[in-house]
């Protein structure tokens, strides 16, 4: 008996399986990109972003609508002119100013819900026609209540006679002072923190303008009273719902 090997039937149509290789590239394409992550992180950040200040205007309009928060008013109701000289020496040519002004300020608080406080004011006595400088002076920091009205007698605002101008300055300011009725304008600068219940903000700007005052140089030792056709001020408060804190 020969020893004969088995044979095994193959189809012809079968195909022959071959292992595939060890490929790296296959391995990297199942993780993630980065691109497609730093997408994701975009995405999420822009939403967040854009909720918080969804949210935050509409706390903003719901304490506006509650509250109907009013900026404070100002008004100078009387200035006097104690003095307002200008003195150039004739051997030097060298021009100095030496002015005196007293006022009345009147601060109001027209809302119910809402409180102002001020730092100390930052006061300046301008010219009309030519802008320049005539005195300075400040107004003490204090506190506006609700529905509060506050009034500052006797507010000073000096330059002394050491105070030197050149040249330039000089000529504007003997042209604004040699007219009949001299123009005058008080700016007042400082910072206020304004206050709702819990809600508070931090300090902003406020800026005070008194326009429209005429008055005469005064002659000797007797002050004059400067006048205008409306004594309330324009009052710039820059109020920015972000500045507040919860």
């Amino acid at each position: 008996m020969s020893n004969q090997k088995p044979q095994v039937y193959i189809p012809a149509n079968r195909p022959v399986y071959r292992p595939q290789p060890y490929s790296r590239h296959h391995h990297h394409q199942s993780r993630p990109s980065c691109r497609r992550v730093c997408c994701c992180c975009c995405f999420w950040s822009i939403l967040i972003f854009l909720l918080l200040a969804l949210m935050a205007a509409i706390a903003a309009t719901a304490v506006y609508v509650i509250y109907h928060p009013r900026p404070p008013s100002f008004s100078v109701p009387s200035l006097r002119i104690s003095r307002l000289n200008l003195t150039t020496a004739s051997d030097t040519s060298v021009s100095h100013l030496s002015s005196f002004f007293n006022f009345t300020l009147l601060s109001e608080n027209p809302n119910q819900h809402l409180t102002f406080s001020y730092n100390p004011f930052a006061v300046t006595v301008k010219s009309v026609k030519s802008g320049e400088t005539l005195a300075n002076g400040t107004v003490p920091a204090f506190f506006s209540d609700n529905k509060n009205k506050t009034t500052f007698r006797g507010v000073i605002a000096t330059s002394t006679s050491a105070r030197e101008l050149d040249p330039e300055e000089a000529r504007r300011l003997k042209s604004d002072l040699t007219r009949a009725r001299v123009g005058l304008e008080i700016e007042m600068r400082t910072k206020v923190k304004m206050q709702m219940g819990k809600v508070k903000s931090e300090g902003v700007e406020i800026k005070v303008t008194c326009r429209g005052f005429e008055g005469t140089v005064p002659k000797g030792k007797t002050p004059t009273v400067a006048t205008s056709k409306q004594s309330k001020c324009k009052s710039d408060l820059s109020v920015k719902v972000w500045k507040w804190s919860f």
